[in-house]
C-alpha cells in the first residue's frame, strides 16, 4: 500500500511456507486477500514477494506467471520488491548458514537473481520502481583464508556487474527501473556499512568498470553512475542494530559514498541487558528462542568492535559474563519487551524518524519477520492478525512521525 504517495509498504511473504509454485500460490490467495482488507480495503496493496528458485522456475513455465499477474490485478494488488535470499527450503527443516547457498560466486544464484527480475519486470506496474534484496555474498565461516575471500569477493563482483548490465537492458527496453539490494547480516562476507562500501570500492565498482568496458563501452565514470543505480542496500533494522550502527550515521555514510537504499526491511532483534542480579534468569529466558531452523547469530559490543556468536547455543552455554547480548532472532516489531528480555524496537523508531526527515531516501518498506513457526508458544498470533498487528503498528508510526516532522 501507498503512504503518504512516498513509500511502499507491505510484508514479505517468506512468512508463509510453499517451496513449489503451487504451494505458495495456494498461501498467497489464502492470506493476500485477508491482509489487504484489513490493511487496504479501498486502494492497491503491494505485496513483497518471496519465490524458492524451484517456486520461480514453476512460475516460469506455461501460462502461470499470465495467471499470477491476471490473480494480482483481479485483486487490486501488485508486486514492488522481492526477496532474493534464501534460494532453497526456508520453512520446517533446518535451513541455518545454507540460506546463502549458493552464494554470490556460483552461476545458480546468478540465473536464479536473473530469473526473478524478468519475473519482476512482468509483474511491476508502469511508473514503480522495484528491488530484489540477496545475500551479501556469501556465509563468513565457510572462507577460512583471506585468500578465499578475496576470490569470492572477485566472483561476487563479476556476477553483480552482470546483473547491472542485464538491469540497464531491461530499463533500456521496457523502461522499468529496477535495483539489486545487498543485504548485510551478522557473519555475512559483508556484516556491515564499513565493509558494503569496501565492496563497492574495492571490488564491485572495479569489476564493473572492466565489465562494462567491455560489454558496453562504458568508459568508468559510466560504469560507477550505472552500480550505484542498479546496486543498492536492504537496510534491514535488525541485522544493523546487531551492528550496534546508529541510522542517522549509516544512511549519512551510505550518502556520502553515492551508495542508495533499495529497500528497507523493517525487523526487529532480541535483546538482553546483564546487570548481574537475574543474569541466570536472563540466560534461562534467552535458550527458550533456541530452535533448529534458522540461524540465530549473537552480537556483543567490545572494546575492540562488535564481537559476533554463530548461534543462541554459543552464548547460552558459555561461562562468560556479558553486559549486552543482541540476537538475530526476528521477533514481533509491536512489541518491546518479552518478559525479562527487550527488543531493539528503537533501531526501527529512529529509522523512521530519519526517513520522514529524508524523504527521497528509499521508496519500498517492508516488514520481515518471518520466524512465527519458531517462536515460543506465548508470543505467537493468529497468523492473519499477527501480520495485521505488525503492519497496523508501522503504518501508524510512519504517519505519527510524518506528521511531527511537518509540524515541527
Amino acid at each position: 500500500m501507498l503512504i503518504n504517495d512516498k513509500y511502499h509498504l507491505s510484508y514479505c511473504t517468506n512468512i508463509h511456507p510453499g517451496e513449489n509454485w503451487a504451494q505458495t500460490f495456494a498461501n498467497l490467495r489464502i492470506y493476500l486477500p485477508e491482509v489487504k482488507k484489513k490493511m487496504s480495503p479501498e486502494t492497491p496493496f503491494g505485496i513483497g514477494l518471496r519465490l524458492s528458485n524451484k517456486a520461480s522456475e514453476e512460475l516460469h513455465t506455461g501460462t502461470n506467471l499470465y495467471r499470477f499477474k491476471q490473480w494480482l490485478e483481479a485483486n487490486d494488488m501488485y508486486v514492488f520488491t522481492m526477496n532474493g535470499f534464501p534460494y532453497g527450503n526456508f520453512h520446517f527443516s533446518e535451513v541455518k548458514d545454507l540460506v546463502h547457498a549458493p552464494d554470490w560466486t556460483k552461476e545458480d544464484r546468478l540465473e536464479y537473481t536473473l530469473r526473478l527480475f524478468d519475473q519482476l519486470n512482468y509483474l511491476l506496474p508502469k511508473g514503480v520502481s522495484g528491488g530484489i534484496s540477496t545475500s551479501p555474498v556469501s556465509y563468513k565461516h565457510w572462507h577460512t583464508t583471506e585468500e578465499l575471500r578475496e576470490k569470492s569477493f572477485e566472483k561476487a563482483a563479476f556476477n553483480m556487474a552482470r546483473v547491472v548490465h542485464r538491469l540497464y537492458d531491461l530499463e533500456c527496453v521496457t523502461g522499468k527501473y529496477m535495483h539489486l539490494d545487498i543485504e548485510p547480516e551478522p557473519d555475512g562476507l559483508i556484516e556491515n556499512s564499513f565493509e558494503l562500501i569496501n565492496y563497492y570500492r574495492a571490488y564491485l565498482i572495479p569489476a564493473a568498470a572492466e565489465y562494462l568496458r567491455k560489454e558496453l563501452d562504458k568508459n568508468p565514470v559510466e560504469a560507477e553512475e550505472m552500480v550505484l543505480r542498479y546496486i543498492q542496500v536492504c537496510y534491514d533494522t535488525c541485522h544493523f542494530a546487531l551492528a550496534y550502527e546508529n541510522p542517522d550515521r549509516t544512511f549519512k555514510r551510505f550518502a556520502q559514498t553515492g551508495i542508495r537504499i533499495g529497500k528497507i526491511q523493517i525487523s526487529s532483534a532480541l535483546k538482553v541487558q546483564f546487570s548481574g542480579d537475574n543474569d541466570r534468569q536472563l540466560m534461562e529466558e534467552l535458550s527458550k528462542f533456541i530452535e533448529p531452523v534458522y540461524l540465530h547469530q549473537v552480537t556483543e559490543k567490545t572494546d575492540n568492535g562488535v564481537r559476533t556468536y554463530s548461534d543462541l547455543p554459543a552464548v547460552v552455554n558459555s561461562k562468560r559474563k556479558f553486559k549486552e547480548l543482541r540476537a538475530h532472532f526476528h521477533v514481533p516489531i509491536f512489541l518491546e519487551k518479552y518478559g525479562n528480555l527487550m527488543s531493539t524496537q528503537e533501531q526501527i523508531l529512529q529509522t523512521i524518524k530519519y526517513l520522514a526527515a529524508h524523504p527521497g531516501l528509499c521508496e519500498h518498506i517492508e516488514v520481515e519477520t518471518y520466524t512465527w513457526e519458531v517462536l515460543p508458544q506465548d508470543l505467537k498470533l493468529e497468523l492473519t492478525e499477527s501480520i495485521h498487528r505488525e503492519l497496523t503498528w508501522l503504518k501508524t508510526n510512519l504517519l505519527n512521525v510524518y506528521e511531527e516532522d511537518c509540524s515541527s
